[in-house]
């Protein structure tokens, strides 16, 4: 069996000057995950959505939303909150717009529903390749591609509970 992806998730608006951790600590606290680019009407499909984004934020804003739509749901997911804390959570539902005002002041409107662990990670607890990930910096999605983080990411999730 293929091991489920890692992902790095800022959820850091890209249209938006939030502070750092805002985004992540809006979804964390309402079990999601999410990325940015708002739209102007509130899309009924994913589809819509994606085509909303590339005429509105560009082409790449497209095939972003549909990557993040398409990741399986049981993914792992790792995104750094506004106390520079490490969550890690699991993707455990389907794409979705989200128009509430919180969700559009820290510009995460694409979400999903995902489970958090109790408590947050410090850099020296999660595998070394996801901080050296957040240390690169950006505002993107990514997979993180490193089989020790895979590893070490289930291994951490069935031994905090998760």
């Amino acid at each position: 069996m293929a091991a489920l992806p890692v992902i790095r998730a800022p959820m850091r608006a890209r249209t938006l000057d939030t502070p750092p951790g805002a985004g992540a600590d809006h979804a964390v606290s309402r079990g999601l995950v999410g990325t940015g680019d708002p739209l102007d009407l509130t899309p009924a499909t994913l589809d819509e959505a994606v085509a909303a984004a590339a005429d509105r934020h560009g082409e790449k804003a497209g095939r972003m939303l549909r990557r993040f739509a398409g990741l399986p749901t049981g993914a792992f997911v790792w995104t750094r909150i506004s106390d520079t804390a490490l969550r890690l959570g699991r993707i455990t539902g389907p794409w979705r717009y989200d128009d509430a005002d919180e969700a559009r002041a820290v510009g995460i409107v694409h979400v999903r529903d995902a489970v958090w662990l109790p408590r947050p990670l410090e850099d020296d607890e999660a595998p070394p390749a996801v901080p050296a990930t957040f240390g690169r910096g950006g505002r993107n999605l990514q997979r993180i591609h490193d089989a020790e983080a895979e590893r070490g990411t289930a291994a951490l999730w069935a031994a905090h509970g998760g």
